[in-house]
């Protein structure tokens, strides 16, 4: 299961907007790009809502990152964020406050603003770099919860397949002269002990390899409680 989770992870798309792209420095794009591409990412840029939209392991993440608090807009940023919460499932905000000054405003304007708490969640950094590496660090975690999600699902499918089928085999043997070959083949044909209770002894012959004399006990053993109920001599 680890390596699965291993080769799924580090194969995922992320989705930069374009009107966020332009705002910031060439010199941290490329960085993003670099880093992106260190982890196995295919970089998008497309007028998306957001600023970033991960999707990673079947899972899509949405980040809002302000690579610098602006003590004189933090009503516009968080009013954004109040918005994009009510359209994205998981939605995260980045913050870079560098210095103590931008960390007390941010701090007034998030209290200020009534916000539940990890609806959406917050994250302060001391820099860019650090958001960003923190972005990609939730998303590789969201993607690694959705693919165990998967991989359990699937576990327990897998156990419940494995029970009914232990069930049918239990059933099956029980009416005189079938054994696993035959209860396999029934198993194979029909699928469930329900629809070998409904099949007809004809059904049963064109579906297994099983005998006249055996599709007719199968076919009494479900249709005649006298059959199954009368003590037998061997």
């Amino acid at each position: 299961m680890i390596e699965l989770l291993q080769t799924y992870l580090g194969c995922g798309v992320c989705m930069m907007s374009t009107s966020w792209r332009e705002k910031q420095h060439p010199a941290f794009i490329s960085y993003v790009s670099s880093f992106l591409v260190a982890n196995s990412y295919r970089l998008n840029f497309l007028p998306i809502a957001p600023d970033f939209i991960f999707n990673n392991g079947g899972v899509s993440v949405a980040f809002i990152f302000e690579t610098c608090w602006n003590c004189e807009n933090g009503t516009f940023v968080l009013s954004r964020v109040e918005k994009l919460k009510k359209q994205f499932k998981h939605l995260y905000v980045v913050v870079a406050v560098p210095t103590r000054e931008q960390n007390d405003s941010f701090n007034q304007s998030y209290l200020g603003y009534n916000f539940e708490l990890g609806r959406p969640t917050f994250i302060p950094v001391r820099d860019p770099e650090m958001g960003f590496e923190k972005i990609v660090n939730i998303s590789h975690v969201r993607g690694a919860c959705k693919q165990r999600d998967a991989i359990s699902m699937m576990k327990s499918e897998r156990e419940r397949a494995i029970q009914c089928f232990d069930a049918l085999l239990h059933v099956v043997t029980a009416i005189p002269e079938i054994d696993y070959h035959d209860a396999n083949a029934l198993a194979q044909a029909f699928g469930s002990i329900e629809a070998i209770a409904k099949a007809t002894s004809g059904s049963i012959l064109e579906s297994t390899d099983l005998s006249l004399d055996k599709a007719e006990r199968i076919f009494r053993f479900f249709r005649d409680p006298q059959y199954h109920l009368t003590p037998r001599m061997n």
